[in-house]
This record gives structure tokens, C-alpha cells and sequence, in this order.
């Protein structure tokens, strides 16, 4: 199992740290006395033999300012029980979770409602929206909590209106918008507050697939403006590798893997990580730094494309006269190339993994 040192990073803006949740008649009980001082293994048989259940089992991560950090796994894994944790929606049975340093299960009630009002969004696969309300009533309603003035919420949430796309569409109702629409206002009502810290709960999956792929190129769109700090729950792994900068994979309440998508894409943990990317097509998940080779200095001029450039882009420059493409960083330094040779076998998942 791949989880983070016990240590928070000190650029983190969110660090978890040995996270459990277990349901059962006495949870506090089982995990009490020598508990902490047992191997992970001991200590999930002696709670499942008490007969209580794991829904998360020492949870550890961080996410960076400005990250987005997507945990996901199939139906039962625990992506949601430790979004929830975190965000104290659930109360976990034992770990730590810090934001900025403090640690959030040590916040008294009214700390944490003043933490959700000013710090914390979530948008959820439930649209929540209130039903008389407009559009704009809607977007403010958070603003309400935080006791700002009529005028000042209005406008606020006109703002984050158009930010969304939805300008023209403030006086409507719940019942008069499609489902992108309805969820678009979801998200402008948890900007709305302004928060550091925005969780996603499956946000899109209730979408047909159409709009979830615009909703996803939206979200994109905010977060290049707005570089928020995100933990995204999903159980689409395509979804997954669009979004994330980096990958949480969980099964049974436990990480599998952590990793960029082109780290778990071509580095996967163990068999459970490698049936999510049997299909998935690498040419539109890999980057040109993800399979460049050592610069190649031939006294020549070659085509170039930023690292980040994906790769499905990048061969679209090789022809009969081009079998090197530079790849230079952000600041047009060359720092490796992509060959055509390399550039096939990369996208065969046993040839890179054994060359890398």
C-alpha cells in the first residue's frame, strides 16, 4: 500500500494522517489501548473480528496548494467515507487532518462551522439546490451565513454566475434548468463563499455523459482561474486522468496507490490498479516529458513542444523528414526528445514499464 510518511509536508495545505473509520457497537473501544502500536494487518482482523467494519483504514496523504488530488475507487472502497472525514460531515475513529497546520478534528462546533462558512466549499452529485429559490437566491444562500449585506451578496453571486457561464439565467428556477445548469449553480453557490479548500463529491456522475465531458472542461476552466485547492471523489478513472494532477486509489477503506496519471498509468501498484487502465488510451493520458528520452543534439533544428504537450498531439509533428521532436520546459529550455521508436513502445503498457 502506497500512503504518505507519517510526517505532514510542510508546503501542504491539507495533510491527513492515519485516518481510520469503523462502524460497529464499540468503535472507540476496538481501536483503543494497543491499537496504534499493531501492524496495519493485525489491526484490521482485530477490528473486523470484533465484528465491526472498516470503512477507511489509515489514511494518510497531503495536497498541495493549488492542487487538484482525486480519490477514487469502485463502489464500496471508501473514496466518500474519507471526503467526509475530512470535512467532519463524519466523525473519523481516529487519525488527524491538517489544514494549514491545524488540525480539524480538534475543532470545537462552532470553530468548524466558521471553518465550512469561510474555508471550506462542497459540491455534491445531489445538486441541493432550493427549489423556490432563484438563481441567484440560490448562489447567495451561503453568503447569508456569513451575515454580508444584501447588495454585496447579490452582486457576489452575479459574479460567480458568469463565471460559471449561466449569465441570463438569474432569475430562473431550479425546475427551469437543465441538469449541467442546475450543477453549475452547485458550484458558483460553494465559490460563492470563497473558499481555500473545495471538496467534490462525485459532482458530475448523475450527467449524461455528454455534458459530464462539459462539465469537466468547465471545471478545468475555473480551476486555471481560480487555483483552488481540491480533493475530487469520482469512481470514472477516464475522468480521473482528465482532471487530477494527482491519483488516490483506494479498494476495501485502504490506498492502493498515489501517484500522477501518467505515474499510475504506467507504474501501476498491483493487479486491482492495472484492470482501471486496461483500456484506457494512453496517447490521450501521457505527456511528451512523461516519455522523452536525453536531449538529442545533432547539430540540427527540430520541432518542439512544451512538456506538458500530450502525447497524442506531439506525433502529430513527425514525418518523413522529422524523427526528433525537442521537448523544451517553461521557459523554452530543451530538457529531452521524443523518437518515433520511443514514442510507439510507449504506448504499450509492458515494453515502457520495463524500459522505465
Amino acid at each position: 500500500m502506497t500512503t504518505s510518511s507519517d510526517a505532514p509536508q510542510k508546503d501542504a495545505k491539507l495533510s491527513v494522517r492515519n485516518l481510520w473509520k469503523v462502524y460497529g457497537p464499540d468503535p472507540d473501544g476496538v481501536t483503543s489501548g494497543d491499537f496504534a502500536q499493531m501492524p496495519l494487518e493485525q489491526k484490521l482482523s482485530h477490528v473486523r473480528g470484533a465484528d465491526h467494519f472498516v470503512a477507511a483504514a489509515d489514511v494518510s496523504f497531503d495536497v498541495a496548494e493549488g492542487e487538484i488530488f482525486v480519490i477514487m475507487g469502485l463502489s464500496g472502497s471508501g473514496k466518500s467515507t474519507v471526503l467526509r472525514c475530512i470535512s467532519r460531515l463524519v466523525e473519523p475513529t481516529l487519525g488527524e487532518v491538517f489544514l494549514d497546520g491545524d488540525d480539524l478534528l480538534k475543532a470545537n462546533g462552532r470553530a468548524l462551522i466558521e471553518l465550512r462558512r469561510h474555508k471550506m466549499g462542497m459540491v455534491f452529485q445531489d445538486f441541493g439546490l432550493l427549489p423556490h429559490l432563484d438563481v441567484v437566491q440560490n448562489v447567495a444562500f451561503p453568503l447569508k451565513a456569513q451575515r454580508r449585506p444584501r447588495e454585496e451578496r447579490r452582486a457576489l453571486a452575479r459574479e460567480m454566475i458568469e463565471l460559471v457561464g449561466l449569465k441570463g439565467k438569474e432569475s430562473a428556477y431550479p425546475h427551469e434548468l437543465s441538469g449541467g445548469q442546475q450543477q453549475r449553480v452547485g458550484i458558483a453557490r460553494s465559490l460563492a463563499a470563497g473558499p481555500e479548500l473545495w471538496f467534490l463529491d462525485e459532482p458530475f456522475s448523475a450527467l449524461d455523459p455528454l455534458i459530464r465531458s462539459q462539465m469537466q472542461d468547465e471545471f478545468l476552466r475555473l480551476q486555471k482561474q481560480l487555483l483552488k485547492t481540491i480533493v475530487f471523489v469520482t469512481h470514472d478513472f477516464l475522468e480521473a486522468l482528465k482532471l487530477a494532477d494527482r491519483i488516490c486509489i483506494m479498494k476495501d477503506g485502504q490506498i492502493v496507490q498515489i501517484g500522477t496519471p501518467a505515474e499510475i498509468v504506467l507504474r501501476p501498484a498491483d493487479a486491482y490498479v492495472r484492470e482501471f487502465i486496461g483500456d484506457v488510451p494512453l496517447a490521450n493520458v501521457l505527456a511528451a516529458e512523461d516519455v522523452m528520452g536525453p536531449a538529442h543534439d545533432d547539430g540540427k533544428e527540430h520541432p518542439q513542444v512544451p512538456r506538458r504537450t500530450i502525447l497524442d498531439e506531439a506525433i502529430k509533428l513527425f514525418d518523413d523528414h522529422t524523427v526528433t521532436v525537442d521537448v523544451v520546459d517553461d521557459g523554452g529550455r530543451v530538457v529531452g526528445s521524443l523518437h518515433p521508436l520511443t514514442v510507439i513502445r510507449s504506448l504499450y503498457h509492458d515494453d515502457i514499464v520495463a524500459d522505465i
